[in-house]
Formats: structure tokens, C-alpha cells, sequence
């Protein structure tokens, strides 16, 4: 084989290897930054890039996903002279690549320590009970400071968390013995509470048992009265009856005398009857006419009193 296409071959061959080793893939989320000759040129997203050989470099690759750093305990003095341990969680992102490539030389450790002082200065303000009290707050404000600063680096700082605030020992046992006599007094609260609740139901319950007594009570004299008026009226319109009947059967004996119009013989004969039947009962003293025929003229004049018109 001839020489010239034996380099020729070799040259293909380096050309190949050359373009095969300048095309790059960048994955989804990523993102790299291209420099020609020492200066930035620009940044790939994802897909399939060349890049010139000998001319160019992919200076950073960069991950565009959120990613969460977690700092160790940093060491802060409260408002009240309380040293304590307060470690914190950083979520942020990457949302310029240029900056971030040429804005800081290392980004997390820059982090870091702008948690750090900005968390002392914080806590420095507040005193411990209201360092316990005000994650949240704390949470925002940093969040705020640390987006801010860190805008000049291409990142964005998306949630700020205290992870753990850890006292001194003294300090925790002092908030428990503390937590406890709470606990302890609400308790005795609660009782109390239930105590008097208690009382309150149960001279409720008595106050609604006498007043249902008393209902009662008051209903049966009613009744008991109506009855007794009742019987009463019912008596009393018994003896009415028993009047009338009797009345009336007088009045009828009477007219049947009246029809037969007995003698003076009868009426002896009934004079006497009555007198036996006076005499029968338990008196002491009886009068008797001293002329039975007077006697029987006054049966006749009643008779006629009572007689029938027609």
C-alpha cells in the first residue's frame, strides 16, 4: 500500500476518534458550560452537542434539580446569654449556570457560611423562649436573606428549616422540670373543672328531681280533688234520685188511693199501720192521737191535698 494513503488512513482515523470524542449527550435537568480558548462561550441543555477539538472545554456540569444541603450544628448565643446548637437544612437551586460557574469558587461552603453569621445575627435578637417559639419566622427571614445574597451566584434558595435547637443540658432539664409542673397544673385544672362540673349536674339533677316531685305531687292532689268532687256530685246525684224515685212513688200511692177512693176504715187500718211501724223504731217517746178518727181525717185531708186534678 502506498504511504500517502496509509496517513491518509491515520488521519481519517484521528478525524474519527476527534469528532466521536467532542459529541456529547447532556441528560435532562443538567446543564454544561462551554468555554473556547480560557473564556465562557456557552451553556448546553439538554440534547446531543459538538464542541471543536483542541479549542474547547466543558469547564462545569451542573445539576439544574433542587438539592437539599445539610449543614452541621452551628454554635449561637441567645438575646438572654444561652448558648446553644442549631443546625439547618438549605434547599436551593441552580437557575443560572454562569453565574454559578463564575461567580463563587465554592458555592456550597459560600453557603454555609452565609447561614451561619446570618443565623447568629438572628438569634442574637431573641431570647430563648422566643427562639423555641419562632421557627417559622426564622425560617422566612432566612430564606430571604439567603436568596438575596445568593442571586449574584445563579442559585436560588428556596426553603430555609431549622433542623434541631438543642440547649445546653441545664437548660433542657430546667424546660422539662418546667413542662412537667405545667403538665401538673392543667391537670389539677382539669380536675377541678370536672369537680365542679360534677357538683353543678348533680344538684342540677336534684333541683330537676324535686321539681318533678312537686309535679307530681301537685298533679295526684288534683286528680285525687276532682275525684272527690266527682264522687260527690255523684252522690248527691244519687240521693236527687233516690228523692225524686221516692217522691214520685209517694205521688203514685197517693193517686191510687185517690182512684179507689178508700174509707174511713182504710185509713184507720193505715193509721195504725203507721203507728206500728213509728212504734218499731228506737224512740223513747211516742204520741199518740188521742182520737184515731181525727187520725184517719187527717190521712183523708192529705189525701185530697195531693190528689190529681184531672
Amino acid at each position: 500500500m502506498h504511504p500517502i494513503v496509509i496517513v491518509l488512513l491515520v488521519l481519517a482515523g484521528i478525524a474519527a476518534i476527534l469528532a466521536i470524542a467532542n459529541i456529547h449527550i447532556v441528560p435532562q435537568a443538567h446543564a454544561y458550560v462551554l468555554e473556547r480558548l480560557g473564556s465562557y462561550k456557552k451553556t448546553w441543555s439538554n440534547g446531543i452537542h459538538f464542541k471543536v477539538p483542541f479549542f474547547d472545554r466543558i469547564s462545569k456540569k451542573i445539576n439544574l434539580m433542587e438539592q437539599v444541603v445539610d449543614f452541621p450544628p452551628q454554635s449561637v448565643i441567645t438575646k438572654d446569654n444561652v448558648r446553644m446548637q442549631i443546625d439547618t437544612i438549605v434547599y436551593y437551586q441552580i437557575t443560572d449556570c454562569k453565574l454559578y460557574a463564575y461567580g463563587v469558587t465554592n458555592p456550597i461552603f459560600a453557603i454555609e457560611n452565609l447561614t451561619a453569621t446570618t443565623l447568629r445575627n438572628m438569634i442574637g435578637e431573641l431570647d430563648l423562649d422566643g427562639t423555641l417559639t419562632s421557627r417559622d419566622t426564622i425560617n422566612s427571614k432566612m430564606r430571604a436573606i439567603l436568596d438575596e445574597a445568593t442571586d449574584a451566584w445563579g442559585i436560588k434558595v428556596n426553603r430555609v428549616e431549622l433542623k434541631n435547637i438543642i440547649p445546653p443540658r441545664e437548660i433542657q432539664d430546667a424546660m422539662e422540670k418546667q413542662m412537667k409542673a405545667e403538665r401538673e397544673r392543667r391537670e389539677l385544672i382539669l380536675r377541678a373543672e370536672g369537680e365542679k362540673n360534677s357538683a353543678i349536674l348533680l344538684a342540677e339533677g336534684r333541683k330537676q328531681s324535686a321539681i318533678l316531685d312537686a309535679e307530681a305531687e301537685k298533679q295526684a292532689a288534683i286528680l285525687r280533688a276532682e275525684a272527690q268532687r266527682e264522687a260527690r256530685i255523684r252522690e248527691a246525684e244519687g240521693e236527687a234520685e233516690a228523692i225524686l224515685k221516692v217522691q214520685e212513688a209517694t205521688a203514685a200511692g197517693l193517686r191510687m188511693l185517690n182512684e179507689v177512693k178508700p174509707g174511713s176504715e182504710v185509713l184507720t187500718l193505715k193509721s195504725y199501720e203507721t203507728l206500728a211501724k213509728v212504734a218499731d223504731g228506737k224512740a223513747t217517746k211516742i204520741i199518740i192521737p188521742s182520737e184515731l178518727q181525727s187520725l184517719a181525717g187527717l190521712a183523708t185531708s192529705l189525701a185530697e191535698t195531693v190528689k190529681d186534678p184531672q
